[in-house]
């Protein structure tokens, strides 16, 4: 798009609110005509001496910095006025007009989508709740739409993922700036599974009054939101309130009356603004009338398949906190010509070591990558691994001890 970099300036503009670029928009039609439209038109608008300064500053560096930072990390931007931005993102009464994403494109308009939010300090009730939850989702042809926070964000999208299910996760600042920081590989599993998306350009740090912000893209891109725990005051609930002024279905699960980390679902149940629910059934129900052969009812998996799946979600902190420590850690590796020895690679091997050699996958990942079939992937691992030059990483992630050059 010839205006994309006049899209980049108008909301980029410091001072401006998040609804002001659509305002701005609505009135002189293009991002490019805004950005030349004489002083005296920013006075009929009535808008502050800050936001007014705002616009007057033309200077399109910033927006030539991002259009190269979002070559660089493999980042799409898409605009309001694009023929693929989400419709229902487009009917919320501040949408946001840029959208940086990363990851598989955005097509939810003709899928279910239910956004899964809660608390970060969740009991092991809650986690165990939103695992099962995003699971069964996934199962069932729906998109799950979170935050990428700990907790029941956490939780909810690494159920989807075993359920083999499609994430969008939506996050409060860039793309390439990763937070939590233990959260490196589950933004890698929902990059090569489903979408990374945010408002905000590459480099930006994820500030706390971002969330909130955030949270009206969740709540607008779902057709239902999910609170699975939460307190009094809390995150979570912004976005069920946000999802109720957006005309969506708004849905909680109850917890033991008293409870802190319930007391937000218990009110939300109590006041009539949020629907019972057991399970992700109850909401499979409500919809898949209006998803005839994209939303199934499946039977639940039996309780000791599911906690299979799911295992992963109960791992200790000691654990959580030694896998950490284990992906910072940046070991020597060896570097082998491939060119001066050729014939001690095959090509799948070669491939695969390109393929991981800055970054550990999964083999789905690594079968994906590299364009070989998951079959001929798992046994030039296996000869890999056997010639310690693949190492296999907690969460079933391969990363290369040895790297190639030409």
């Amino acid at each position: 798009m010839a205006n994309l970099k006049y899209f980049l300036w108008l909301t980029t503009r410091k001072g401006l609110q998040p609804e002001d670029p659509g305002v701005l928009l609505a009135h002189f039609g293009t991002p490019e005509a805004a950005y030349f439209a004489p002083e005296e038109e920013y006075d009929l608008l009535g808008l502050s001496g800050g936001k007014k300064a705002a616009l007057l500053d033309k200077k399109l560096d910033g927006a030539e910095k991002i259009l190269a930072d979002c070559d660089r990390e493999g980042i799409h931007i898409m605009t309001i006025q694009d023929a693929d931005y989400p419709e229902r993102l487009g009917q919320i009464y501040d949408p946001p007009c840029v959208l940086y994403w990363k990851g598989k494109p955005l097509n939810l308009d003709e899928r279910l989508a239910v956004s899964v939010v809660g608390t970060r300090k969740c009991t092991p009730y809650g986690q165990d709740l939103a695992g099962k939850l995003g699971l069964e989702l996934a199962r069932s042809g729906a998109v799950l739409v979170s935050g990428m926070a700990e907790g029941i964000d956490a939780a909810g999208i690494k159920g989807a993922l075993q359920g083999e299910g499609t994430v969008v996760s939506v996050l409060g600042g860039g793309l390439d700036v990763i937070y939590p920081r233990q959260h490196r590989w589950l933004y890698e599993d929902v990059t090569a599974r489903g979408t990374l998306v945010s408002e905000y350009p590459p480099g930006t740090e994820h500030a706390g009054h971002h969330f909130p912000i955030r949270n009206r893209i969740i709540s607008g891109l779902s057709m239902g939101a999910v609170v699975v725990e939460a307190g009094e005051p809390s995150g979570a609930l912004i976005t069920a309130r946000l999802a109720l002024e957006q005309n969506r279905e708004v849905f909680a699960f109850p917890g033991p009356a008293g409870a802190p980390a319930s007391l937000g679902c218990n009110r939300l149940i109590q006041r009539g603004e949020a629907k019972l629910i057991l399970s992700a059934a109850d909401i499979i129900s409500e919809f898949a009338p209006l998803f005839p052969g994209r939303v199934v009812r499946v039977p639940p998996l039996e309780e000791e398949a599911a906690r299979e799946r799911l295992e992963i979600l109960r791992e200790t902190p000691k654990k959580r906190a030694k896998a950490e420590k284990e992906v910072d850690k940046e070991p020597e590796r060896e570097y082998i010509s491939f060119t001066d020895t050729p014939e001690a690679f095959t090509d799948d091997e070669r491939d695969i070591l390109l393929a991981i050699e800055k970054r550990s996958l999964t083999a789905d990942d690594i079968a994906e990558a590299a364009q070989i079939p998951a079959r001929r992937v798992l046994s030039a691992l296996t000869m890999l691994q056997l010639r310690d030059m693949v190492e296999e990483k907690p969460g079933k992630r391969f990363y290369a001890k040895v790297i190639l050059k030409p």
